[in-house]
């Protein structure tokens, strides 16, 4: 029997070594100085290299900025929050490549639009002035555009908004799959389209002659697939037990969907609307065929050619002059700005109307 003795194990031996609970970061303006940086490289590699576009000088920028913030973050943080802020910026990088052609397209319009954008250019039309001399107005697009997209509103917004309270409180079988398919599709036609199923059939068949009326019936077709898809996700965002409470205490479940459904979802459809609304002002194919486009001032939507602001862009960029080009580009800002005003209403709408949290 031997008497040697084992000593006992340590614990500390076998036991790992301690990872530290804070581990070094990069600094709050690493990101930015890295930013910095690589735009100045980035310029200064395109002028050695003799590149004249601007856009390589800021791709080159970018692709620096990206293995830059990836070589650094690995060295210092490690190769887990390095792949953090690689996609962080490419986030970031994909941001900016979709913000520059707006800011510019916005800059640029503001920027021309601005020389003969007056009061006198909003309060006349074009008249009998000829399209290569300076003066003329956009009056009377203006009244053609609010007129066409106002009839085409009343038009789908009631067909609209009844289509969806059906798919979603009452359609069940092959009516509700066959409406359904058939917005499917609507939401894909082409805008020409709709203008010439409505010249075929107002004016080719039923010989009726161009006017704003029948330009609001195409913008009409566009426009009621956007306003069914969208009065229908917020009508199914409506929850259950409302309806219930309320069929529970024997109220007609027409009335809930008058009294209870509609005022719960009524921010959502009004956004919506708007939407739908702003999505239809910019069309030019259908007015361009139905509509024919006027110089003068036509106040009657239902009879003679009217015009609108973007037949109006159209008309003038194809004159090729040097007014009508400032005309072409003051009413393409005009017609920015009602957009705009458009979505900040629906905005403005939205929160308003939005369910209030807490007391």
């Amino acid at each position: 029997m031997s008497n040697t003795v084992t000593p006992p194990r340590r614990v500390a031996d076998s036991a790992p070594l301690p990872v530290p609970l804070k581990q070094p970061r990069l600094p709050r303006w690493a990101p930015a100085a890295l930013a910095l940086a690589a735009v100045a490289v980035g310029c200064g590699i395109g002028l050695a290299a003799g590149l004249e576009s601007r856009i390589q000088w800021g791709l080159i920028a970018a692709l620096l900025f990206i293995l830059g913030t990836y070589a650094l973050a690995s060295a210092v943080e490690g190769t887990r929050q390095a792949k953090d802020r690689l996609a962080t910026s490419l986030v970031w990088i994909c941001f900016i490549l979709a913000v520059v052609p707006l800011a510019s397209l916005i800059w640029e319009t503001i920027a021309r639009g601005l020389k003969v954008l007056d009061g006198y250019f909003l309060s006349h039309s074009m008249g009998t002035l000829p399209d290569a001399l300076p003066g003329g107005g956009i009056y009377h697009a203006i009244i053609g555009t609010l007129q066409q997209v106002g009839l085409a509103a009343l038009i789908a917004a009631p067909i609209g908004l009844l289509t969806a309270i059906y798919l979603v409180e009452y359609g069940r079988g092959k009516l509700a799959k066959a409406v359904t398919f058939f917005v499917d599709v609507m939401t894909g036609i082409p805008s020409i389209v709709a203008g010439l199923f409505i010249l075929s059939v107002w004016i080719l068949i039923l010989g009726f002659g161009p006017s704003g009326f029948a330009g609001a019936m195409a913008l009409a077709i566009l426009m009621m697939p956007v306003v069914v898809r969208s009065t229908e996700e917020m009508l199914k965002l409506v929850p259950n037990e409302l309806r219930e409470a309320s069929l529970a205490l024997g109220v007609p479940k027409w009335r809930t969907i008058l009294k209870v459904v509609l005022p719960t979802s009524i921010g959502g459809i009004t956004t919506g609307l708007m939407l739908a609304v702003a999505r239809i002002t910019g069309e030019t194919a259908p007015v361009l065929l139905l509509v024919w486009g006027a110089k003068t001032i036509n106040n009657n939507p239902f009879e003679g050619a009217q015009q609108s602001l973007p037949l109006y862009v159209f008309q003038q960029w194809q004159q090729g002059s040097d007014a009508s080009y400032d005309r072409a580009w003051a009413a393409a800002l005009v017609l920015i700005a009602f957009v705009m005003i458009l979505n900040l209403v629906a905005r403005g709408i939205a929160r308003w109307k939005a369910p209030k949290t807490g007391r």
